[in-house]
């Protein structure tokens, strides 16, 4: 079973425009009518767990909930097919907002709360549920950013607590919550470039600086670190090399952006976990990755087109042995 841990999660409604207005004086127009609109949950361990049920793969969903928003989001869970272990708390979930206007689809804007606090009582009681969890458990993926009243050690802790139990540790997050959970070294670390290519005081902006970043990661015993390079490519960076992955595909074919990269996460994990080399898995992700920003969630629960849009994905190692 994979546990997946989004402390921060969010329903997300997104609104479809034909242009989206910008007024600059109070005289200009200012309505945007919708064309469209979907409301879903979301957050980085949600989506890869919407994923990974889609794929047959027992998973359950953790993390802080609360409010009616909190209920939408576990209903939608669950009517996905998700098994849901959230802690509730007071105060009200995230609702987050994306519009994607037409022509624009590949540079869609996001608007994100910053969430509910959480008291200390209500991170134990969780720490408590998430040990019990545990005992049934063969990875663990914690996503996201952290909510109000968090300590940035929190993914530090939750890691420390699996590998204790032997299970494997991925941390897909951003900042000091990234930074310290390097120290329990972690299987897999990807950080989050939503807002900022700079964390802990690395620029990940080119070929050369993402393998040093991810060289130095490796060196704290950290066994993989997969960096996005492109919009379409990653970086793969192991004790035994580097690997870049591409996909072959125009940016104005990507129409669905927002949790892309999650399910590129969740693809990696899914054939690491099967047991498929490294290679394998990377090629894996990037389709699941890449079919999704093309088409949407439903097509990413058949495993054959999955391996169809295999064709479109190119692999190059450029380190190690060939």
């Amino acid at each position: 079973m994979i546990i997946t841990v989004t402390p921060n999660p969010a329903v997300n409604k997104i609104y479809w425009v034909d242009k989206l207005k910008v007024g600059s004086k109070t005289q200009d127009e200012f309505l945007t009518r919708a064309t469209r609109s979907a409301t879903s949950a979301s957050g980085k361990g949600v989506n890869i767990s919407i994923f990974l049920a889609g794929m047959g793969v027992e998973n359950v969903a953790m993390g802080f909930i609360s409010g009616h928003a909190g209920h939408l989001l576990i209903n939608d869970l669950r009517d996905k097919g998700v098994t849901t272990n959230f802690c509730w708390t007071s105060g009200e979930t995230c609702t987050n907002v994306t519009i994607i206007e037409r022509g624009k689809e590949h540079i869609p804007i996001q608007i994100d709360e910053s969430g509910s606090g959480v008291t200390t009582t209500e991170i134990e009681r969780f720490i408590r549920r998430y040990k019990r969890a545990l005992s049934r458990a063969s990875w663990v993926i914690l996503g996201g950013d952290l909510p109000p009243g968090v300590d940035d050690k929190f993914y530090y802790r939750l890691t420390e607590l699996a590998k204790e139990k032997g299970i494997k540790v991925v941390v897909n997050a951003t900042g000091q919550p990234l930074t310290q959970a390097l120290s329990a070294a972690p299987y897999l670390v990807k950080p989050d470039l939503r807002e900022s290519r700079i964390w802990d005081e690395m620029i990940l902006d080119t070929e050369e600086h993402i393998i040093s970043a991810g060289k130095r990661v490796i060196a704290m015993g950290v066994d993989t670190m997969l960096i996005s390079h492109k919009v379409a490519g990653d970086i793969l960076v192991t004790a035994a090399g580097v690997w870049e992955v591409k996909a072959r595909v125009e940016m104005s074919q990507l129409h669905h952006l927002i949790g892309a990269d999650d399910v590129f996460l969740g693809g990696m994990v899914y054939k690491l976990q099967a047991g498929e080399n490294v290679e394998e898995a990377l090629k894996f992700s990037m389709a699941a990755g890449t079919l999704y920003a093309k088409h949407g969630a439903s097509v990413c629960r058949e495993q054959e087109k999955i391996e169809q849009e295999m064709s479109i994905i190119t692999l190059e190692q450029l380190e190690g042995s060939q």
